[in-house]
């Protein structure tokens, strides 16, 4: 089996930090770092440029990045085919998580079916960043089975599948030292003057929705186009910029600065499990099983 230091240094390159992959990992900090310098030290190079700003991959390390994902995968798949010659053909489901896509809700519906069904579950890492994004959705079907999001995107719904496991409410995003940020609730008045930050026109029907009324009903309220998903940066465009955001309920909390507040209108987009338009026959049959799990919660 591979070494698992390289899920570390993986995890360290998409975040960017040692303290933001120690959230996403759940370990410590030094505890990161520790893999990461035994790592370097093993391999004899250094794989990452420190700066008081973050990390960055060397040269030398963003070579190692790609060879280190096939090297998870091909340690993942002679498993896979170690287990079925001995005949317990055990299949790896491996499952995207992300700090705004999160697998959690995906994870409780498969522990309500009680594990097992002959699939292990791996974990996968990425960037909620423009190329981490593209990376991930490029594995689709290969080096990842499946990620969790809010999915009202047209482009996806044109290039993936998407199974619904729930839906999510739209909130407005706030800079924590704006005026609104002790609202309780916002509603349309309260925005008068600012500026709205939404996905631009054509993307999700959803926020079109949303900009339709604010265009046709409040036209006080300034709208700001979007690129085509959220990341950090957006978040951090939010908070310096003094702006407001739409952003979904479940990433409430996903920044430290912005505060999600609740608005009064009823504007709601699907929750769902995104992957491959063909899938594998044996993620097929996971997500036959996640599906029994929804339908009974639901019940």
């Amino acid at each position: 089996m591979y070494n698992p230091q390289l899920d570390t240094f993986i995890e360290v390159a998409d975040s960017g930090s040692f303290s933001k992959a120690a959230e996403r990992m759940y370990i410590t900090p030094v505890s990161v770092m520790n893999q990461v310098n035994a790592l370097e030290k093993r391999i004899g190079v250094p794989l990452f440029a420190r700066t008081n700003r973050g990390v960055r991959l060397t040269e030398a390390g963003r070579s190692f990045y790609s060879d280190a994902k096939r090297m998870i995968a091909a340690s993942d798949e002679a498993i896979e085919r170690a287990r079925k010659i001995a005949g317990k053909n055990q299949h790896v489901i491996r499952i995207g998580t992300s700090i705004l896509r999160p697998c959690k809700r995906l994870l409780d519906l498969w522990s309500r079916t009680g594990g097992g069904q002959n699939f292990q579950i791996r974990i996968v890492p990425f960037g909620d960043d423009p190329a981490g994004m593209a990376s991930m959705l490029k594995s689709l079907g290969g080096e990842i089975d499946c990620f969790v999001s809010p999915c009202d995107s047209v482009a996806w719904k044109r290039s993936y599948s998407i199974y619904p496991i729930g839906t999510c409410k739209c909130r407005v995003a706030v800079p924590r030292s704006h005026r609104l940020a002790k609202k309780e609730l916002l509603r349309w008045e309260d925005m008068a003057g600012e500026t709205l930050m939404l996905i631009k026109r054509g993307e999700s029907p959803v926020l079109d929705r949303i900009r339709d009324e604010a265009e046709r009903e409040h036209p006080e309220v300034k709208i700001a186009d979007l690129p085509n998903f959220y990341d950090m940066e957006v978040f951090n465009a939010c908070e310096q910029n003094g702006f407001l955001m739409e952003v979904p309920d479940t990433w409430a909390g996903a920044h430290p600065s912005v505060a999600a507040l609740p608005v009064e209108w009823d504007y709601e987009m699907p929750f769902g499990v995104v992957y491959a338009q063909k899938p594998s026959k044996a993620f097929s049959r996971f997500m036959g099983v996640i599906a029994k799990a929804a339908k009974a919660e639901e019940e």
